[in-house]
């Protein structure tokens, strides 16, 4: 079983170093509800939601393409 949150804290930095998304401060999974958090300075934050994610490569996909929205 892939560990979604080990992948995740693999992922922040990598999104911390593009110009769009400097200001994210942390990705963190809640395996209960299949939701990310990402949390930006400043208070503001997204829910992802990972429901039809069925693999860490799924799980990563969706954060990338809900977070720069």
């Amino acid at each position: 079983m892939e560990n979604k949150q080990e992948i995740l804290d693999l992922l922040l930095p990598a999104l911390q170093a593009t110009r769009n998304l400097s200001d994210l401060v942390n990705l963190e999974y809640r395996e209960d509800r299949e939701l990310v958090y990402a949390k930006f300075k400043g208070g503001r934050h997204k829910i992802i939601d990972l429901s039809t994610a069925k693999s860490g490569l799924d799980m990563l996909e969706e954060v990338i393409a809900w977070i720069g929205v």
